[in-house]
């Protein structure tokens, strides 16, 4: 079966978030199941990592969207990749989305319609001679414009949209209709109009085939008000018509510390001197004191979405209490300021590296004793896998897929409000058990035992490709 798996983001060349994760490590589990490839944006740090690059189609001008080529190459381990290559739209510094200080390009409309208009003249088998999909898998609003661009070409494919995150949802003004060629007829309600603009994510919405989303819980969640983003109603419609499927994530095999090679130290479940090398390693690393007392861990998007302010906020009891906290990761640079800021009033007690290091983030897993999590929301989560395996016990608010991965008071702490009070509650709880030294190694030993195999995942979407294709 061949399928088409369109994205903006592949940890191979590029990440930004969860999604570059997912979209190096599904295609691959799927790789026995699939004749699958992989397509991205010709981004400037993916044309400079591949060795060779063939083209094999041309896409003329569509409205606006300039004329573009797509080449095909592969990664190491032989996955096929097309790169859409376009230098005036994606050869440019900063991340896939915005510039070098963090604003969003203007152009993000025509950058990511020409992208997905491409993607579907090659799943129609218009691009490259050698190759059309049976079915096309579409990931996050920057690649929702392919189901439909396909129906609007009359093309009977089959085709999935996944929700990785339904806060971003790709807005723009009622104008960009002409500028990347869309319908005039399809701005309505029961269309691609969302508060009298033009939404992306709600065009994939409404034609894709099939949906799904990176957690059953999260799959519910978005069918209610206080999750849905305004588009609670559309989505009921869907589950309703069981065409919204809850597939959670898996995590690499590479996350395993008695081979990981980035470690200070391997080592395995009850060798905790080997995890404390590690932990005296991050210590040392973040020039923080020595210290017999907890080390609270966060690797994650510093957004509001992820509760770093409840982090914040609770940071001076976390420390009086006897604990540490180390933070990498990026994101709105209010919440990188106040990190930052916090680290400046307590060195000793407050690692902070803004920026993303998988090494560093994997010693981080391996050194510390807990991993705060209390985000408002989680369509999955992918640190809370990390850190079990690494026996560093997740704290995370009960909701989407940090529910489902988390076992409370097994694996982890669950707490049940996005507040500083419940969050503080799940604090407490950590605290209780670092004490309570057989109930930390046996908290610590459940956890590491975890399986989150990406193979659980890849059935699941081999099973759905399955029964699309053939209906």
């Amino acid at each position: 079966m061949r399928v088409l798996f369109v994205t903006t983001e592949m940890d191979d060349f590029v990440r930004v978030g969860g999604l570059g994760a997912v979209s190096a490590a599904l295609p691959r589990a799927l790789r026995p199941l699939a004749d699958i490839r992989v397509m991205l944006p010709g981004y400037r740090d993916i044309i400079e990592q591949l060795t060779h690059i063939q083209i094999v189609g041309r896409c003329p001008a569509f409205a606006e969207m300039p004329a573009c080529s797509l080449g095909r190459a592969a990664t190491r381990d032989g996955l096929p990749v097309y790169v859409l290559l376009c230098s005036q739209l994606y050869d440019r510094p900063g991340n896939p989305y915005g510039d070098e200080s963090g604003r969003d390009w203007p152009d993000n409309d025509i950058r990511f319609a020409r992208f997905a208009s491409a993607a579907a003249e090659l799943a129609m088998g218009k691009l490259d001679k050698n190759w059309a999909a049976d079915l096309i898998h579409a990931n996050d609003w920057q690649a929702s414009l392919v189901p439909a661009y396909l129906a609007w070409r009359g093309a009977k494919l089959p085709s999935i949209l996944t929700i990785h995150n339904l806060a971003y949802q790709g807005l723009f003004p009622k104008d960009s209709l002409r500028r990347i060629g869309v319908p005039e007829s399809s701005f309505h309600i029961d269309g691609v109009e969302f508060y009298d603009q033009l939404s992306f994510l709600k065009a994939g919405l409404v034609y894709a085939s099939h949906l799904t989303t990176v957690s059953g819980t999260y799959a519910r969640e978005i069918t209610t008000e206080e999750f849905g983003c305004g588009l609670e109603g559309l989505l009921r419609v869907r589950s309703d018509a069981a065409e919204l499927t809850g597939i959670l994530n898996g995590i690499d095999e590479s996350w395993d510390p008695r081979s990981c090679a980035q470690l200070a130290q391997q080592f395995g479940a009850g060798d905790w001197v080997g995890k404390k090398a590690n932990a005296d390693y991050v210590r040392k690393q973040f020039g923080l004191a020595v210290s017999r007392g907890p080390m609270f861990a966060i690797v994650a998007r510093l957004v509001h979405q992820k509760g770093i302010d409840l982090v914040l906020s609770a940071a001076d009891e976390i420390i009086d209490a006897g604990g540490q906290i180390v933070v990498t990761g990026s994101g709105e640079p209010a919440l990188e300021q106040a990190l930052i800021d916090a680290h400046r009033r307590r060195p000793d007690a407050i690692g902070v590296t803004i920026g993303f290091n998988e090494a560093q983030a994997r010693r981080i897993f391996a050194g510390s004793d807990f991993t705060l999590m209390p985000s408002r929301f989680e369509p999955c989560g992918l640190s809370q896998m990390y850190a079990q395996r690494f026996g560093s016990l997740p704290i995370g608010h009960q909701t989407g897929g940090l529910a489902e991965t988390i076992t409370d008071g097994e694996t982890g702490f669950l707490f049940s409000h996005p507040s500083r009070a419940s969050f503080l509650g799940g604090v407490r709880r950590a605290f209780s058990t670092f004490v309570a030294h057989d109930q930390l190694d046996s908290m610590r030993r459940s956890a590491m035992g975890r399986s989150f195999s990406w193979s659980i995942s890849a059935g699941s979407y081999s099973a759905l490709y399955r029964k699309l294709a053939s209906v």
